[in-house]
Formats: structure tokens, sequence, C-alpha cells
């Protein structure tokens, strides 16, 4: 027994995060979810576990459900602020409809936000999740920094399937930041570096210029090469072999002359041959000084007001699934909850997924097979339709020959 309790005890030191926010999508979702009355006719969210889950009440989740609709519902939580700790906001995104354009991302709120006028100009602390529009398949992590959102410099590609995803995005305290996509890191590294918020460190010298002989050609021409004489000949040359037509009449047709060919000996432009440049320096490099208006922040991760989770996009085509929402400072109490949600469904919804495939694989080869099969009938019902007809027809000519003979 006390072996028990030490292994629990254990478990509970192991995942003993703070978790702000937590959302598995049960029917009573409306009781903490407002839908934002900022328009009239805003897209409707239902609820839905998709074609392939594990646990349909486990894996049932918020579905969008009107298409080329704007979408605007969020939920409050208890303020609080990630200073000095980690802050991981996780959840997953199912595109079952063959997304072709829209969002698929959530936004963290302050506490003060009015949900039933949430929209897309509403301020946000953070934006994250894939957004997908032709081309352009993206992980958005956008920062606010003083009332500005900050778009991430880097490239974190977002998949296009109707598989549902993970995502995961990690602030550290100490600037650093990681974005995972099912559990496995696609983008890190250091806020400051990979997001335009602070001025740059160094700017150009403003009083700096480029000596006037200073020389950046690495090549220049050999003054001592010169052209050939025989080196300029024309382009075109008049077809030697060419002759004038027997009816040609020079009072009537002009003076005939012979077309125009290429000519073999013609050379093209002259140019002399290159050589080092003796006073070549390199391409000269602009000086760079200390940004005055540069000044370190240690706290971009910091978010001091985070009181709420909105979803806002737009979708062309419906039926995006949201679940599985955790907001933590801990990184293993969301690691758990991803093992009792996401890697349940993963693997079971990947071989329903496959098993589905192949069994439409099958019908169409049944129904290819049938189709050809009916087709060769057709063609055999054919040739034994114009086998009789041509039986008949050659009856018909026997009977003619026979009654010519009777009246002879």
């Amino acid at each position: 027994m006390r072996t028990l309790l030490f292994i629990l005890g254990t478990i509970a030191l192991a995942v003993s995060g703070k978790v702000y926010f937590k959302e598995e999508f049960d029917k009573s979702y409306e009781k903490r979810w407002i839908s934002s009355k900022h328009k009239d006719d805003l897209g409707k969210f239902g609820l839905s576990a998709g074609k392939y889950f594990d646990d349909e009440e486990r894996d049932t989740g918020l579905k969008t459900m009107e298409d080329a609709k704007f979408y605007d519902i969020a939920a409050k939580f208890d303020k609080f602020s990630n200073k000095g700790k980690t802050l991981v906001v996780q959840f997953t995104v199912k595109h079952e409809q063959g997304i072709d354009c829209g969002g698929g991302y959530i936004k963290l709120l302050k506490s003060d936000v009015d949900l039933e006028k949430f929209h897309g100009d509403t301020d946000y602390n953070i934006m994250f999740g894939p957004d997908i529009c032709g081309p352009n398949k993206k992980i958005h992590v956008i920062l606010n920094y003083k009332g500005k959102n900050h778009l991430i410099s880097k490239e974190v590609p977002a998949p296009h399937d109707e598989a549902t995803h993970q995502y995961t995005l990690i602030l550290n305290p100490d600037n650093t930041y990681e974005v995972l996509l099912d559990n496995e890191s696609v983008r890190k590294g250091d806020i400051e570096s990979d997001w335009e918020i602070l001025p740059a460190k160094k700017i150009k010298d403003p009083d700096a210029k480029k000596p006037e002989d200073w020389d950046e050609r690495e090549f220049i021409d050999d003054p001592e090469d010169t052209k050939p004489d025989d080196w300029e000949k024309p382009e075109h040359i008049p077809d030697p072999d060419a002759k004038k037509p027997e009816d040609w009449d020079d009072e009537m047709d002009g003076d005939w002359e012979p077309p125009m060919i290429d000519n073999p000996e013609f050379k093209g432009e002259w140019k002399p041959k290159q050589m080092k440049n003796p006073d070549y320096k390199g391409v000269w490099i602009h000086p760079e000084i200390d940004n005055p208006e540069y000044s370190p922040d240690d706290e971009l991760y910091l978010y001091k007001d985070i009181g709420a989770i909105g979803i806002d996009i737009w979708q062309v085509k419906s039926g995006t699934i949201f679940d599985n929402i955790i907001i933590t400072d801990s990184l293993d109490e969301a690691k758990a909850f991803s093992e009792e949600t996401y890697m349940k469904l993963k693997p079971v919804e990947e071989k329903k997924r496959k098993e589905a495939e192949e069994e439409e694989r099958k019908k169409m080869e049944e129904a290819a097979k049938a189709s050809a099969d009916k087709e060769k009938e057709e063609k055999e019902d054919d040739k034994e339709e114009d086998k009789e007809d041509e039986e008949k027809s050659d009856s018909k000519e026997a009977e003619k020959e026979e009654e010519g003979h009777d009246e002879l």
C-alpha cells in the first residue's frame, strides 16, 4: 500500500503544473463558450467526433457547420500572468472537410474582453495555429507587443490533410520558444531573433560613405588586348547559291536581290579579355553603429493579463473540428493531457482511415471491373447482332437469286 501511495505521489509531483484552462467540448460547452453577436450572419458551431474516432464522447470537438462564414466564439477563465513561468498552449485541429481556404487557429485574449463583441479586430495577446489558403499553408505564431501584432519571421509549415493534428506553443521565461506539431518540434529559437519586435541592435552609420576611389570591380578589361583586324564581319550576307527565278521580271518585280543568310564568319560583338583588377578592394561594407533606439527587453515572452481564449476564423468550406485545448505552465501537464486524448485518437483514426480508403479502393476496382465487363458484353452482343443481320442479308440475297432462276 505504501509503495502504491509513493508511486502516486511521484506521479503527482512529476505532473504538478498549473492548468489555467482545459476544454474537451462536451454537451455543456455552451455554458463556457459565448458566441459573438458582433454580426448577425456568423457561422454556427456544433459538436462532432468526425468520421473516424476512437471514443466518440472523448473525441467529440467543436465543429464549424456552415460554408463561407466568419466564426467568432470565446470563453473566459481566471486571469493570470506568465511572469517567470513557462506558458504552454496546446489544442487539436481536424480539417476533415479537406479545407481549401480557412483558419484553424486560436487567440489568447485579455480578461476584460467582451465576449459578445469579440471579432477579428479585438485585441489579443497571442494568435497560434494553422492557416491554409491555396498554396499558403502555415502555422501562425503572432505575438502582440505593446499593442502591435508581430508575425514570426520564419516559416512554420502546416500539414494539409484530413487527419487530426496537435499544435503546441511553448514560451519560456528566458525569451525562447518552441512549436510542436504532433508532439514533434518543428521550430524553436529566440523570440528576439525570430520576431521583428524590437528595433535592430545595429544600424548603418549615417555618416559613413564609400570612398570615391573605392574600386569594387574584381575584373577589368585588359588594356593590352586589341580587336583583330579581320574581326568585323556582317551578321548576314546574300545567299551565294540563290538564283534569280526564270520568271522574274525586273520591270514588273523590280531589281532581284538574293535572300540573306547567316554569315558563318560573323563573330559578334568584340570584347576585350578580362584581367584581375590590381586596384580591387572588395565590396564596400557599410559600417554599423549601435542603434540608439534599441533597448533590450528580457520579458518579450511576458503577458501580464491572459483571461480568455477565442476562435476567430473565416472558412470557405466548413467542417473543421477543434478539441483538446489546454493552457498551462507545465509542458508535462500538456504532454499528459495529450497522452489521454490525442495520442489515443491518432492510431485509431489512422487505422480507420486506411481501412476506409482500402474499402473505397476495392469498390472503385469492382466498379471499374463491372463497367469493363458490361462494355465487353455489350460489344459481344453488338457483334452477335451484326452477325445475325449479315446472315439475314445473305439469306435475302439467296432468295432473290432463286426467284430469278425460277422465272427463267
